[in-house]
């Protein structure tokens, strides 16, 4: 496959595991696996699936006004997250429309959006030139972090 295609931190894992792999978003990513995906679909519909998101966008959001940007940046109310939850949400621009759907997660001290891959350099600069002015320190460990769906 194409040596320019990003990898996950489970790609060997998928390999190993006999996937097939795919072009999407800039990853190499599985597409179905030996079984079939008959198989995979009943297995979803029966017991239970996992889909390898790591591909997605990861910002930490740090720091003493963290919620007061993830309001500023985000259509739903952040503040009524308790920690450990998260909730689906759209960032907009001024005019009202949609520049991305992401997930808010809370953690103790922090707190996580998840947006999508493609988008993920927009995503940061737009969230990076909100965040100019208030108390808070952002970070993107997206290419070192695996996330599970």
């Amino acid at each position: 496959m194409n040596d320019t295609l990003k990898k996950t931190p489970l790609y060997d894992v998928h390999l190993g595991l006999g996937a097939k792999m795919v072009p999407f978003a800039g990853y190499e990513m599985p597409v179905h696996y030996p079984a079939g995906i008959t198989a995979e679909h009943h297995a979803v519909r029966e017991v239970a699936g996992l889909f390898d998101v790591s591909h997605m966008g990861e910002f930490l959001v740090h720091g003493p006004q963290a919620l007061d940007l993830v309001q500023r940046v985000s259509v739903n109310d952040a503040a009524s997250l308790a920690v450990g939850q998260c909730q689906y949400s759209a960032m907009c621009a001024e005019d009202g429309g949609i520049r991305d759907d992401l997930v808010v997660y809370r953690m103790a001290d922090h707190y996580m959006f998840v947006v999508n891959a493609s988008r993920r350099e927009q995503d940061w600069g737009w969230i990076s030139e909100h965040a100019e002015g208030l108390d808070v320190t952002l970070e993107d460990p997206s290419d070192d972090m695996g996330l599970l769906a």
